[in-house]
C-alpha cells in the first residue's frame, strides 16, 4: 500500500513538472526575446546611416586631402561669423567621406596654380567650383559633374550700353574683365581679342575694378556674381543671356582610386536627396552671405 503511494505521488511530481516545461510561461515571450524585439525596434539614425552606406567603398578612414580656395562664394569661404571654413564644398565633402569612410583634410590653395598642383599630387583633390573641360582633363581626372553653372555678364547699375556680349563685341571701346586661369576668360576669348579682356588675379579685383569704372563688364559664373551683388545691389546688376553652361567636378590626380568611390557617393547623395538640400541651402534665396562680408572695405 505505502508502495502504491508513494508511486502514485511521484507520478504526480513527474506530471506536474512535465506540464511546468511544456507550458511553462505560456504566453510570456522570453526575455531574451523581448530584449531582442525592443532592440530591433530601436534602430538608431546612426545604424540607418551606416546600413546606406554599407553597400559603397570603404576607405576605412583614409585621408584626403582636398585644396579649396577659401574665397570662391558659395562653394568655400571663411564664415564672417565664426572665422570657420565653411560653403557647399565642405559639406558636400563632409557627407562624401562620412558615405566612404574617409577622413577630409582641407588645404587652402590659391586659384592659380591649383589645378597644376592637384596634377602634380600635392593634393589628393581640389573642390574650388571647377568646370569640367577637356583640356584639363588631359593633365587631372574628373569626378562626375554635380552642378550646371551659367556664365553671365555683371556691369554697373546705371550701364545702358550693354545687354548682351553682343554689344561689347560691337563697341571697340568697351574692356571686359575675368579671372586669370578660368573657364570665364576662356569663353571671353572666344568673342573678344586678349587686348580688350582685363585678366585679374582674383575676381574680387575684377568687381572692383568694374565698380571704379576702370572696366565695363565682367564675365562671371551667375553664382558668384549673386554673391557680389549684395550690398552693392544698388550698383551692380548681371545682365544678358547664359554664354555658356558648363558642369563642374572634383579634380584628382590622373589615375587616381578615389575618382569612383567619389562618384558613388555622388550618386548616392543624388539619390537620397542630400543634393537637393544642400543645393538649395548655398543656391537659395536664404543664402545671404556676400563679398563684401568676406573682403569688407576697412
Amino acid at each position: 500500500m505505502k508502495n502504491q503511494r508513494l508511486i502514485w505521488l511521484i507520478g504526480l511530481i513527474l506530471l506536474a513538472l512535465m506540464l511546468v516545461a511544456c507550458g511553462g510561461g505560456g504566453d510570456e515571450p522570453a526575455a531574451e526575446d523581448t530584449a531582442s524585439d525592443a532592440a530591433g525596434e530601436e534602430t538608431t539614425e546612426e545604424e540607418a546611416m551606416d546600413e546606406e552606406a554599407s553597400d559603397l567603398p570603404d576607405l576605412e578612414g583614409r585621408e584626403v586631402t582636398i585644396a579649396v580656395e577659401n574665397a570662391y562664394l558659395p562653394f568655400n569661404y571663411i564664415d564672417p561669423n565664426t572665422g570657420e571654413p565653411a560653403g557647399w564644398d565642405y559639406d558636400v565633402w563632409n557627407e562624401i567621406c562620412r558615405l566612404i569612410n574617409c577622413t577630409p583634410d582641407y588645404v587652402e590653395a590659391g586659384w592659380e596654380g591649383m589645378i597644376q598642383a592637384v596634377a602634380d599630387g600635392q593634393f589628393d583633390a581640389a573642390a574650388d567650383g571647377i568646370t569640367i573641360t577637356e583640356d584639363r582633363a588631359e593633365i587631372v581626372d574628373f569626378s562626375n559633374g554635380y552642378i550646371n553653372i551659367e556664365q553671365r555678364l555683371l556691369v554697373r547699375q546705371d550701364e545702358d550700353r550693354i545687354e548682351s556680349i553682343e554689344d561689347i563685341v560691337n563697341n571697340d571701346e568697351l574692356l571686359l574683365g575675368t579671372q586669370t586661369g578660368t573657364t570665364n576668360y576662356e569663353t571671353a576669348l572666344e568673342y573678344l581679342p586678349e587686348e580688350r579682356i582685363q585678366a585679374f588675379e582674383q575676381f574680387p579685383f575684377a568687381v572692383q575694378a568694374l565698380i571704379a569704372g576702370d572696366i565695363d563688364a565682367v564675365i562671371i559664373d551667375e553664382v558668384a556674381g549673386q554673391g557680389y551683388l549684395g550690398e552693392n545691389a544698388d550698383v551692380l546688376q548681371l545682365v544678358g543671356p547664359s554664354m555658356s553652361s558648363d558642369q563642374l567636378g572634383f579634380i584628382y590626380p590622373q589615375g587616381s582610386d578615389l575618382v569612383e568611390p567619389v562618384n558613388a557617393a555622388l550618386a548616392e547623395l543624388a539619390q537620397n536627396g542630400f543634393l537637393e538640400e544642400v543645393n538649395l541651402q548655398y543656391f537659395g534665396p536664404n543664402f545671404t552671405i556676400t563679398y563684401d562680408d568676406l573682403f569688407p572695405e576697412e
